[in-house]
């Protein structure tokens, strides 16, 4: 089985590679462009898988680039569509870069899945793609509401390509996994979320916080109609998203009957508050964090979290971790970051 990972060195890619890589005997190649990440991902993962794969720096919106990529690799057996942009706050402040990156990329991937007859398709989706939802948590039917931000609207764009797509093929197959927030690193310390340039996602603002990288962690509102006031998440391991990954592609590679295209939600089912996972890092790091209260940023949904059943039935998975391995992973990384 030969796998294509796009956007493998992102941090969501890079542990899924190495997912893979411990738990299967496929082989993995990978696409970037690099605008969000390094080449030094993969010297990561071969450190800690003790492998190395084969990897490529190619733009998706490059139709041409994408075709020549599975040329090279005419023998490609499952794609995981991870590769696009995923801030809110920035597909905010510029829309077009967001529709023009995350649709035309997954079109492009699109076609060749069909040309090169790729069977298997995971593509990666979010919970944003619900809006603001007053029933939680939040089942694969509940009903979207306006999306908050372009990069949501991008997202269910994307999950509506690939069901229009898999319908008129159906000698494919696809999952779409809404993943709810991805946070920690790999167990070993050695690779996690690197954002280039000053963090969107909690987390990283946190633990860069705390080594003194930034000099104060921004909390963006704490009016909301929440228990403590701070936006509510759901909150889980990226080691545990990986896992899943490879657990939905084994699930259609070995079920003839699994359903053509799937929708599957990937969170613990736990809702936290933003003030919560401080607490939480500061009692497993015993470091007390420098925090103020911001307005709300624009595009952020009050409170979301997950009903996990349906990836527990299909896939047979379970997420692991808690939010105490959480934080304490994602330490461990930025102080490994420190190192160097």
């Amino acid at each position: 089985m030969k796998i294509l990972i796009t956007g493998g060195a992102g941090y969501i890619g890079s542990h899924t590679i190495i997912e893979m890589l411990e738990t299967t005997n496929w082989e993995v190649i990978a696409v970037d462009n690099y605008s969000n990440s390094t080449e030094d991902t993969y010297e990561r993962i071969e450190k800690i898988t003790g492998k190395a794969i084969k990897y490529y720096n190619i733009d998706l919106k490059d139709k041409d680039a994408t075709h020549k990529l599975f040329l090279e690799h005419n023998d490609i057996q499952g794609i995981i569509h991870f590769a696009a942009f995923k801030s809110v706050s920035e597909s905010v402040a510029n829309p077009l870069m967001y529709y023009d990156n995350n649709i035309n990329s997954l079109l492009n991937i699109l076609a060749c899945q069909k040309a090169f007859k790729v069977p298997y398709l995971i593509f990666s989706s979010s919970c944003s793609v619900y809006g603001n939802i007053n029933e939680l948590p939040v089942t694969e039917e509940t009903p979207f509401n306006k999306t908050e931000s372009p990069y949501a609207y991008t997202k269910q764009i994307g999950e509506q390509l690939v069901a229009d797509f898999i319908k008129v093929n159906p000698a494919l197959k696809a999952i779409s996994l809404r993943y709810f927030n991805p946070v920690g690193a790999h167990k070993s310390g050695l690779n996690g979320e690197l954002p280039l340039s000053t963090p969107s996602n909690l987390v990283p603002y946190i633990t860069q916080s705390a080594i003194g990288k930034l000099s104060q962690l921004t909390i963006f509102g704490n009016d909301y109609n929440t228990k403590d006031g701070t936006c509510v998440r759901d909150y889980i391991h990226v080691s545990d998203i990986a896992s899943a990954h490879v657990l939905a592609l084994q699930q259609l590679i070995k079920t003839p009957h699994f359903p053509s295209q799937s929708i599957i939600n990937l969170g613990t089912g736990v809702g936290v508050t933003v003030l919560e996972v401080i607490e939480a890092f500061e009692k497993v790091t015993d470091k007390k964090l420098n925090y103020t209260i911001g307005e709300r940023r624009a595009g952020d949904v009050a409170a979301i979290y997950a009903n996990n059943d349906k990836a527990k039935k299909l896939l047979n998975w379970k997420p692991i971790y808690t939010i105490e391995d959480m934080m304490r992973s994602a330490w461990k990384w930025e102080q490994c970051l420190n190192k160097k």
